[in-house]
């Protein structure tokens, strides 16, 4: 009942919040749009969301390490593990911007599907071989020092363990020689799991940053993301322990 409770007043103080970037976030969108050429103004306001969502709970504690602003310094593309919702304005927290891959349900949801495309978030559709193209839409950016960030599993974990990765982002690093940059994610699935609104009142999250990788270090795609799986679910099970 503790659970349900904090739950139905977490989810008004999000749609509070929520609402109210958005009314934020849609002038200054309109006034950066013409030079702001990756909505990087309004992304890293988006940073002050992800803040209030997370933050303003005084049970949930946070545990980020290897967060270093260097890491990104070249271009690169953050992948992670998927547990949660609460991914998204967890990794907000970091000490930079992303651009981001989701799934474009997200962008047909009212206000918040508004606000991910303000902020210049990339959609694409799982289902769809045609969508992944769509991924060149990062090169640009992550060469202009944007980091693009991926989570190539595709879809949140159904049971806190790490799922096959999908090829998308290592391809892509592979073909422009773009760094990875794997980090991982411990808490959003003990907190909110996937297909439970509900949302515990106490947790502690986790987000480990590992060291970039170079793919110029692999021969081909499927090593590179044979690797970058490894380390990612090595890490994953010492932060479960």
């Amino acid at each position: 009942m503790k659970r349900v409770i904090f739950s139905f007043f977490g989810w008004i103080y999000w749609a509070v919040c929520i609402i109210s970037f958005f009314l934020i976030i849609f002038p200054l969108y309109i006034i950066t749009a013409p030079f702001d050429r990756y909505n990087k103004i309004p992304n890293q306001l988006l940073r002050g969301l992800g803040w209030l969502m997370m933050k303003v709970n005084p049970g949930w504690s946070f545990n980020i390490k290897g967060a270093d602003p260097q890491k990104v310094s070249e271009p690169t593309i953050v992948v992670g593990n998927h547990q949660s919702f609460l991914d998204l304005p967890l990794l907000y927290l970091l000490p930079w911007s992303m651009k981001w891959v989701a799934k474009k349900d997200l962008f047909k949801i009212p206000i918040l599907g508004w606000i991910i495309y303000m902020t210049g978030q990339i959609g694409i559709d799982r289902q769809s071989m045609r969508s992944f193209k769509k991924l060149d839409t990062l090169v640009e950016p992550i060469q202009d020092g944007v980091p693009g960030m991926i989570f190539p599993e595709g879809t949140r974990t159904e049971d806190g363990k790490l799922k096959p990765f999908k090829n998308g982002a290592f391809k892509l690093a592979k073909r422009y020689n773009f760094n990875i940059l794997p980090l991982v994610l411990k808490g959003g699935y003990e907190a909110m799991p996937p297909g439970d609104w509900t949302a515990s009142p106490t947790q502690e999250f986790m987000i480990s940053v590992l060291e970039p990788i170079s793919a110029d270090d692999y021969d081909t795609e499927s090593e590179l993301k044979e690797a970058v799986h490894m380390l990612i679910e090595q890490e994953l099970e010492e932060l479960q322990n």
